[in-house]
């Protein structure tokens, strides 16, 4: 009796430990869920009910305006609004339908069901509106409809720059060009009008306003010198007009460090119009071919290659040829079973025996070829690496093309031969100008810029966009021996079209033939010049291209006479005085 007594209270004392134990953790279960709301979740909710019980609207920062390298405006803003309706604040859709089409010019019907869809909180009626409009409809004062400044992108000179400068989304994103690539700096941050609603949207009778106030973008200044850009589209205009040319491209470069004072890539588009309907013409007129796309250059790449073995020679190199040495009249050479010969037949003893002043001024291949094999695979690879070759130049542009050399340890003869006169390599225009400018202006290659300084809203530099030594390439002496032979092909050789009395003027003539499906395309040629000025203490540099120009097509005669108008006009522009 007593032991059934013990077992029962037992039991008991089990089930009771049972109990509160289930009770114990359904309690720290609880707990747990409160702790976790009040605490850990406690944040997410507020923001959730303030937003159930608010609505915002956008306050756009105003987008960064662009400006050229002295201060002159490129790019920048006008006001413009967008308009939207909250549907359960409005009393009478109908009627505010109407309104907002005969005011907007939209469509009444679909704006009346997109009014009468109360589940939705807010719509957005119309973007980049004018101030006009937004004045009309504020007379009418109807209830539900708001509005907010927004920011239309204004283009100054409308299709200068045009693959340069880019352009934006409707939200004002940068979509292409510098307009993308320094998005983040132009931007800003923008702010938002709040209003008390109930939890439908309707506003309350006390409704609250808060205003967060927008932080308006960074201004960006370029390295474009907007009187060269302006001249350099000129001289691109006429030439692609006369020659009825595919397309012309120019670069004008500063050689001392590398600034891009002017970039013209033609046919081009209106920025303040974008054929965004039309992707096929945007795609390839916002194109900027310069930065982007490659082309075989043909005889301006024997700057390159004289650069080379004029640096040789004063290494003592045994292998490469004196300013003194007298090539072979031959007009062919034969390499691998390779024929390549001079564009011209040699008739009555032109090109005979000339030295490389001499070859460079005729422009002659069999010279060129010579050098290249002579230096060797391993050496003259090693400056084609120095000049960037095969390496984009690291220009702050989005999509840049590296060229096409091909590989060292598969290069033949043959091929070595046809790279010394600029066949069997492909570069860009920004990689040849590069190239170009650092082996004249005293072997130093920099990293070329198209951003000068980053300036805040209210004038101030906010940061200066150094320029940058890459490599150097050749040496002084060197440099100043190539600048003179240059100087004198403007003078007595292939580029005196582009000869100014009284200036210094270098330069090297370029006509290449064009290839399609891996043969000579019958009548396609590129015609280059490439150019300085003044040959003793290079400041301008332009590379002019010209694609498949009809009728005539040598770059002494097409490219050449465009690159003279642009220094003519930068003589004018910057009052510069003829050589004493």
């Amino acid at each position: 009796m007593i032991k059934n007594i013990q077992f029962s209270l037992t039991v008991l004392q089990k089930r009771l430990l049972s109990v509160f134990l289930a009770i114990t953790f359904l309690f720290c279960l609880i707990f747990a869920r409160f702790f976790y709301i009040q605490v850990v979740w406690g944040q997410e909710l507020v923001l959730r009910a303030t937003d159930q019980w608010n609505r915002e609207i956008p306050v756009v920062a105003s987008r960064g305006k662009i400006y050229d390298r002295n201060g002159q405006l490129l790019v920048g803003n006008q006001t413009a609004y967008s308009v939207f309706v909250r549907p359960n604040s409005v009393k009478d859709a109908a009627y505010t339908a109407r309104i907002l089409a005969d005011v907007l010019g939209a469509d009444r019907e679909q704006l009346e069901e997109k009014i009468s869809q109360r589940k939705v909180s807010e719509i957005t009626v119309a973007r980049m509106v004018g101030s006009e409009e937004i004045e009309e409809l504020a007379k009418y004062a109807l209830d539900g409809v708001y509005y907010s400044r927004d920011n239309k992108r204004v283009y100054a000179y409308d299709d200068v720059l045009c693959q340069v400068l880019g352009f934006t989304s409707s939200d004002g994103s940068g979509l292409s060009g510098l307009e993308k690539i320094y998005n983040s700096v132009l931007s800003g941050t923008d702010g938002e009008i709040m209003y008390t609603t109930d939890i439908v949207g309707a506003e309350t009778e006390d409704t609250r306003i808060v205003y967060k106030q927008a932080v308006d973008g960074d201004c960006i200044s370029l390295t474009i010198d907007l009187e060269i850009q302006l001249a350099a589209e000129q001289a691109m205009r006429e030439v692609y007009n006369s020659s009825k040319a595919a397309s012309v491209s120019c670069i004008v470069l500063d050689p001392g460090n590398f600034d891009v004072l002017a970039m013209v890539n033609y046919p081009s588009y209106d920025l303040n119009d974008v054929p965004r309907d039309d992707t096929e013409t945007l795609n390839a007129q916002s194109r900027n071919t310069a930065v982007c796309d490659i082309y075989e250059p043909g005889s301006t790449f024997k700057v390159l290659t004289a650069a080379a073995d004029l640096q040789e020679y004063l290494n003592g190199n045994k292998s490469a040829f004196s300013p003194s040495y007298v090539f072979n009249g031959s007009r062919t050479r034969t390499v691998d079973g390779t024929t390549i010969k001079c564009w011209s037949d040699h008739a009555n003893g032109k090109h005979s025996n000339q030295t490389l002043a001499e070859a460079l001024n005729n422009s002659c291949n069999p010279c060129f070829t010579d050098i290249a094999l002579a230096l060797g695979t391993s050496t003259f690879y090693d400056y084609l690496y120095s000049f960037g070759l095969g390496n984009v130049t690291g220009i702050d542009f989005g999509g840049e093309a590296l060229g096409m050399l091909v590989p060292q340890s598969l290069v033949r003869d043959c091929d070595l031969a046809r790279i010394g006169f600029g066949q069997t390599v492909a570069v860009t225009a920004l990689q040849l100008a590069c190239a170009v400018a650092s082996v004249v202006n005293g072997g130093n290659y920099y990293v070329p810029r198209l951003l000068k300084s980053i300036i805040s809203a209210d004038g101030k530099v906010v940061e200066e966009n150094e320029p940058v030594l890459k490599n150097t390439t050749i040496s002084k002496e060197a440099s100043a021996m190539l600048c003179e032979m240059l100087e004198g092909v403007v003078k007595e050789g292939s580029g005196k079209k582009a000869y100014i009395e009284g200036y210094r003027v270098a330069g090297k003539t370029g006509t290449a033939q064009k290839y399609e499906n891996g043969a000579v395309a019958a009548g396609k040629y590129v015609s280059s010049f490439i150019g300085f000025f003044p040959a003793d203490k290079p400041q301008y540099l332009a590379l002019v291209i010209v694609d498949e120009p009809q009728g005539a097509y040598y770059g002494s005669t097409v490219a050449a006479p465009a690159a003279r108008n642009i220094f003519q006009d930068i003589i004018d522009i910057k009052n510069i005085r003829p050589y004493e």
